[in-house]
């Protein structure tokens, strides 16, 4: 009774294969396909949006003075330091809120930019996998 046993045999089915969904990736940008148009000008669509939220800030802010002054007669005659407060609010206010836009901005756009990369690289732009 001392035989060796013999090597187990598996028996499987055909093998089955997969099917794998194509993701839209780089190659469709490079190729010009309906796919790859539609995320580059998705990526575009994005980065307007956010260009028209800066400029609209920006324009609220800076077209609101003009009214300001218009509506208060009585500021047009206030002066700091001899210096009118209309010149004063343009020179010292104007310059932080335009480096504030800009620095929103290239965030925001650097950031559109990197999930844009992530999508078609295949990748989670969120590490948490929230959507934002």
């Amino acid at each position: 009774m001392n035989r060796t046993p013999e090597g187990r045999v598996r028996v499987t089915g055909p093998p089955r294969r997969t099917a794998r969904t194509r993701r839209p990736g780089r190659g469709d940008i490079d190729q010009g396909t309906r796919v790859g148009t539609i995320l580059v000008t998705s990526l575009v669509d994005v980065q307007r949006r956010l260009a028209l939220r800066v400029l609209t800030i920006l324009g609220l802010c800076l077209g609101s003075l003009p009214l300001v002054f218009k509506l208060s007669p009585a500021l047009a005659d206030v002066r700091v330091a001899g210096i009118p407060l209309a010149y004063l609010l343009l020179w010292v206010l104007v310059h932080p809120l335009l480096i504030g836009l800009g620095w929103f901005y290239v965030r925001g756009a650097e950031a559109n930019e990197a999930a844009f990369t992530a999508l078609v690289e295949h990748e989670d732009p969120d590490p948490s996998g929230r959507a934002q």
